[in-house]
């Protein structure tokens, strides 16, 4: 069921609430947030809120939160206190929400982590930001500061600094870092929740997701439902760039429609103005622009499509930008963030970005072969292998643009371009 913007005015619901009141300072943040008494709550009790919720996590995978919490939860013994860790690694290019939460509502993170810590047995939170990303970096840390010297807690809490690569990220790279490995996804069928940090049982949360988890503490299950659809409820982070005027991140409810969505960002889906609309950034697919008219932010409107909400990143691709060109570019950056360890990434990926600038190029340089073709056949020859979903996400792209950009499939291949 889609929500209409407009409507949700009309009705007195109004937004931002995670965006609401943002501050990094504990004084100010405990205004508005006062501190959960953590150690007073029954263990189950902030799970069974979050399930109430329905809530999911905002991290690209979309898996029940609460579901995540009691895993953990019930490998929790005397000998083996749960970890939670937190990731604020972000190597999407097209999103920022987790930097802009970490940054300026830093609180609000940490109220998160150490609830998902007390629903757990968790007694260490480990805040994971990309080593580039200086000004999260600096506000996590002054925070983590500001509640030592005001704030008793039985449970540590620090920061750890992840290389800046995209698959840096992966639940499995970040768990394989902090042991002390190289940040690279492992194809370890034990799982972070079962045998993660030091062997112990460990949840990894998203940034965003944790962030709700201190609003629905505050507030809770119904008010967060107040928002979205019966099946993926609540508000979300998108980071909406391209042929807009606000670019930046926006909260918006799930279940919003897309057009609705940029629109609110000052752009506009008319064929005049955009040429197709990235949903999920990098890691996402193509949508044009008759299905982003039609279609809501929500994974059961997106799966059709090929498509889902990702990491919440929407790319406006402006009416003068070739989509095959883009394409192609983004094709070359995923191969190239290739941990280096799987076949499927290391020749699969690099042959389909190859094959992708040869047809933005317009060479033929199948020998016989359609081009087109041969590209099918690669991602069909990739899906599914490796340690970690990196070439899932570079086939779904892939097969997004073709079906979208076809008609100037057939003019780069004809040696006319597409006039763009």
């Amino acid at each position: 069921m889609a929500v209409a913007l407009r409507e949700l005015e009309t009705e007195g619901i109004t937004l931002p609430r995670i965006l609401a009141g943002l501050t990094n300072d504990l004084v100010e943040h405990r205004r508005r947030y006062p501190a959960p008494p953590l150690s007073a709550r029954p263990l189950g009790d902030i799970t069974t809120a979050i399930e109430r919720s329905g809530l999911r996590g905002r991290g690209g995978a979309g898996f029940p939160t609460a579901r995540k919490l009691r895993a953990v939860a019930d490998r929790h013994s005397h000998s083996r206190h749960p970890v939670v860790v937190v990731n604020g690694s972000e190597g999407e290019p097209a999103s920022s929400k987790d930097v802009v939460l970490l940054t300026r509502h830093p609180h609000l993170v940490l109220d998160g982590a150490l609830l998902a810590a007390a629903a757990t047995g968790a007694r260490e939170v480990i805040v994971c930001i990309d080593e580039t990303a200086t000004k999260a970096l600096h506000a996590v840390r002054k925070a983590i500061n500001e509640r030592a010297r005001t704030e008793a807690s039985s449970r540590v809490i620090r920061v750890a600094t992840i290389p800046h690569r995209y698959v840096a990220g992966e639940e499995t790279a970040l768990i394989h870092w902090l042991n002390g490995g190289e940040a690279k996804p492992t194809s370890n069928p034990t799982r972070p929740f079962e045998a993660g940090v030091g062997g112990r049982p460990t949840l990894v949360d998203n940034v965003e997701t944790l962030a709700h988890v201190a609003q629905i503490a505050r507030h809770g299950p119904d008010w967060f439902r107040e928002f979205g659809t019966d099946d993926e409820p609540g508000t979300m982070l998108v980071t909406i760039t391209g042929a807009v005027t606000r670019t930046g991140v926006h909260e918006v409810p799930v279940g919003a429609r897309i057009s609705e969505v940029i629109a609110q960002a000052g752009g506009f889906l008319s064929s005049t103005k955009a040429g197709a609309v990235l949903v999920g950034g990098y890691f996402g697919a193509w949508l044009s622009i008759d299905q982003a008219r039609r279609t809501s932010l929500t994974n059961e409107d997106l799966r059709p499509l090929g498509a889902g909400l990702g990491c919440g990143a929407i790319v406006v691709l402006p009416r003068t930008t070739c989509g095959l060109k883009e394409t192609a570019r983004i094709l070359a950056w995923l191969a190239n963030e290739s941990a280096g360890q799987c076949g499927s990434c290391v020749h699969g990926l690099a042959a389909i970005a190859g094959g992708f600038a040869n047809l933005n190029d317009g060479a033929d340089l199948t020998r016989g072969d359609d081009t087109v073709d041969r590209l099918v056949r690669w991602a069909g020859q990739v899906e599914g292998r490796g340690a970690c979903h990196l070439p899932n996400g570079a086939v779904r792209l892939l097969r997004s643009a073709l079906t979208v950009f076809a008609d100037d499939v057939e003019r780069h291949l004809a040696g006319r371009g597409c006039e763009r």
